[in-house]
């Protein structure tokens, strides 16, 4: 019976120099491993100890990395263990099948955008006139699917983000603070629905999910078991349902545990 293990990457399974902040003083730092290089820099990073959970995952259950990042900042990822099949990337707006982007599943995906909420032109230009010169950093367009912003956190005025969150919901948006970016995502552009694809396609009959931000709610939810790390946007809403354990972890120690159970639920299921 195939597992299917759709996990997000960014403070879920992987971290930043940033994020490692969360975890513990540098003293007790573990080993760490990087994955991801851009412009010859490190980036990313997981423990050494999840790398080889991670690729004992890998030979288990169908890994699925199930991300907001665009294809282009995915491909940069580099992950122990064998080569995902499947990724989902912009959301969901993109389902990978070996590395390629599956043109009918995106077709779906924006057909049932241009049906259901507002136009992205509409919120980029919401976006433009209301952030400040003084806090914002860069705007984006993700795959002509949604956009961020990339902020001064500490500038960054809490009712404006309130206010954005509000006028978005009611055009049929979401709005999510992930570090120092702020995104505004359609509704209907969901990873949920793409793990579901993914699941239909290899017959998984037990999905299991992890994620830390409001963006992964959707995905979790949809689940038959979902793990959520001690920080993020989930962690500090207190966001919980009966199919999903809140972790006492924080940072790639949160990445570690996750993996843990993820394998726990694996070999219990699999024969």
């Amino acid at each position: 019976m195939p597992v299917l293990v759709a996990s997000d990457l960014d403070r879920t399974l992987i971290y930043s120099a940033a994020a490692l902040a969360l975890t513990m003083p540098d003293a007790r730092a573990p080993r760490l491993l990087c994955v991801e290089v851009h412009e010859s820099r490190p980036l990313s990073y997981m423990t050494e100890t999840a790398a080889q959970l991670l690729t004992d995952l890998g030979d288990a259950a169908v890994f699925v990395p199930t991300t907001t990042r665009t294809r282009k900042q995915y491909q940069r990822i580099n992950l122990p263990g064998p080569a995902p099949k499947y990724a989902i990337c912009a959301n969901g707006g993109h389902l990978l099948v070996d590395g390629v982007s599956d043109h009918d599943w995106n077709a779906h995906v924006q057909a049932r955008l241009a049906e259901q909420c507002a136009p992205l032109a509409e919120v980029q230009d919401h976006l433009m006139a209301s952030a400040s010169p003084a806090w914002v950093r860069k705007h984006r367009i993700a795959e002509d699917l949604f956009a961020y912003l990339v902020v001064e956190r500490e500038l960054l005025p809490e009712e404006w983000v309130k206010e954005l969150a509000v006028w978005a919901e009611n055009r049929g948006w979401t709005v999510s603070l992930q570090g120092r970016k702020i995104y505004a995502v359609p509704k209907p552009l969901t990873k949920s629905a793409a793990m579901h694809e993914v699941a239909r396609r290899t017959g998984a009959e037990l999905t299991l999910a992890a994620g830390d931000s409001l963006l992964d709610a959707d995905l979790l939810l949809a689940a038959d078991r979902g793990w959520r790390p001690g920080h993020g946007e989930l962690a500090d809403t207190e966001f919980t349902a009966p199919a999903i354990s809140a972790l006492p972890e924080r940072g790639v120690l949160a990445g570690e545990r996750i993996l843990r159970e993820f394998l726990r639920a694996t070999r219990t299921t699999t024969p």
